[in-house]
């Protein structure tokens, strides 16, 4: 019986040591952690601290209230000197004041080209037929002319060439029918106006004839 009680003693103080050492190990962790997390929050802190104090530099305040006073009055460059210090400040891409930029070297003068072709003196008109007393003979229909009854056929009048009334001078072909055109004059064709197989108009001059 003795030795049933000192066995159960045992070993409820054994499960006790194991709570408290399970206790014991759950505060060291616990304080571990929030050291832990102090210290990331205090690192967190000195870092804003440090940013702060570097945005605060006297210089950066001055940089940034020229920098706005440029912007409000629209200026484009501004200098200060103060003894031995001195800043510069320019918005956008300017040449520096005061320095003159290289104007271009003029090329050698190149002399213009001397036109070798000389200008076409106009031409004279080509002598034309005295219009005075000259006949016409004119499209009665419209259609189209032909000099010749076939291709292969001289014309029937040229330049030159003498007409009497029942002379036939060309073909005109209307609506598929070739239709025989009399000079109904008598003279000496001065001028053929029109060119074969070219349509003509009702009235349009085919010849003109100086009278016999």
């Amino acid at each position: 019986m003795a030795k049933k009680a000192v066995k159960k003693a045992a070993k409820k103080a054994s499960k006790k040591t194991k709570a408290v050492n399970k206790a014991v190990r759950k505060k060291a962790a616990n304080k571990i952690t929030k050291k832990v997390v102090k210290t990331k929050a205090t690192a967190k802190i000195k870092a804003k601290a440090k940013v702060k104090a570097k945005s605060s530099s006297p210089i950066i305040g001055e940089v940034r209230e020229l920098v706005e006073l440029m912007v409000a009055n629209d200026l484009s460059e501004i200098e200060i000197q103060d003894g031995q210090k001195g800043i510069s400040l320019r918005r956008g891409s300017l040449v520096a004041a005061g320095v003159e930029m290289p104007a271009a070297m003029p090329s050698p003068a190149v002399p213009a080209p001397v036109a070798q072709a000389a200008v076409a003196a106009p031409t004279a008109p080509a002598a034309e037929a005295p219009t005075e007393n000259l006949l016409e003979v004119t499209s009665p229909m419209v259609g189209t002319f032909y000099s010749s009854s076939s291709p292969d056929s001289e014309p029937y009048v040229a330049h030159g060439s003498f007409v009497s009334d029942e002379t036939v001078v060309c073909i005109i072909e209307a609506m598929k029918v070739m239709n025989e055109i009399k000079a109904d004059c008598s003279g000496t064709v001065v001028e053929v106006c029109v060119k074969n197989a070219q349509p003509v108009e009702f009235g349009q001059v085919l010849y003109k004839v100086k009278p016999s």
